[in-house]
């Protein structure tokens, strides 16, 4: 019963549980952050691009901004 008692008392006061569950929620949450970043600097950059080709497009009378490929 001692033995019992005293495995009641070591799970009870272990936290590794609980601290593997925060660093699991926080790993979470600095995916979710970088992934949401990387797709804002892709839109930023489309964007830009797009407006560099509209520009292009008026002044040089560049009907298709792709680049050829190579070879």
């Amino acid at each position: 019963m001692k033995k019992l008692m005293t495995m009641t008392r070591q799970f009870r006061d272990d936290e590794n549980g609980a601290a593997m569950v925060e660093y699991s929620i926080l790993i979470g949450i600095i995916a979710a952050a970088s992934i949401v970043t990387i797709i804002a600097i892709g839109t930023w950059v489309n964007g830009s691009f797009t407006n560099l080709c509209d520009s292009l497009t008026g002044v040089t009378g560049v009907t298709d901004c792709t680049v050829p490929a190579a070879g």
